[in-house]
Formats: C-alpha cells, structure tokens, sequence
C-alpha cells in the first residue's frame, strides 16, 4: 500500500468532491504543477487507494423511490454457511451495499426498489432464495439528512 501524504490526501479529497475534474483544475486546487499531480494520482490508482470513478445519481430520478436498510443475522457461522450468503448477496443488483456488522446482526444491507410491492418481491424471492438466514429485520428510509462519499480526510 502506497504512503498517502498530506498531498495526497488533498488530491483524493478533491477528487471526491468532483471525480471529473480534469488534471489541470486538480494541480491548481492542490497547488502543484501537472506533470506531478498527474503521477501522484496514477499512483494512487495503481496501489488501490483510488479504486474508481462514478457519477452520483439520485435513485428517485431513475423511478427507485424505495431505500430500506436489512439487517440479517444468519442461522449458522461455518465458513461454507458465510461464503454461500456473501455470494447470494453479491449478485443480487438491488442490494448496493452489504456489511458486516459485529452486535446482534451479522450483516447490514442497503437496497434499493421501485415501490413496496416490488420491495415484497424481492425479499420473497430474491433474499428468501439465500438459504441459512435466521433473521431480518428492516428499516425503511423516510429522509435523509445527511449522506456524501467523501471522506474526513486530515493529517497531523
């Protein structure tokens, strides 16, 4: 893993507050000259700091008006029990984030749906087919008050 310096983090912080920026916007804002910032961030892409770019989009505007929150505690913690569920999990499009919690549930899931219906369809017969879940309690998201992708980035 790459030593990420306090240029770097100011690379990788305005980096995520604006993923198109181009490489001459990204040196004056970070106070260097082209050539080297363009070989500080090709830097950070090959170690794996920066794993990629996207576009944020508001899953309202592409007809997802449904954001729930699954927590699921699985019935057994043997490894085959624990891989099997990671990989249901991980082809299932409507799940866009899944961890692993320590507490009370073993995993936290993020989903996205259309509507409620469409919601009951997928718990029914996307989540349901995964076998080993012991539980799943849910949370439906009413509002958000806060969510963003970029860090809290500072050294020293």
């Amino acid at each position: 893993m790459k030593d990420i310096d306090a240029k770097d983090l100011q690379i990788i912080r305005e980096l995520q507050q604006d993923g198109r920026l181009t490489n001459q916007e990204l040196a004056a804002r970070v106070n260097l000259s082209p050539s080297p910032c363009l070989r500080r961030v090709r830097l950070l892409e090959e170690a794996g700091v920066i794993t990629g770019y996207s576009a944020d989009v508001d899953p309202r505007a592409c007809g997802l008006s449904i954001t729930a929150f699954i927590r699921i505690a699985l019935q057994r913690h043997e490894r085959d029990a624990v891989a099997n569920f990671e990989h249901g999990i991980r082809r299932i499009d409507e799940i866009l984030d899944c961890y692993l919690l320590t507490g009370e549930a073993d995993y936290l899931l993020r989903v996205v749906v259309a509507d409620l219906e469409e919601y009951e369809r997928f718990v029914r017969g996307r989540l349901h087919a995964i076998p080993g879940i012991s539980s799943m309690k849910t949370s439906l998201v009413y509002g958000t008050v806060k969510s963003s992708r970029v860090f809290p980035l500072r050294r020293g």
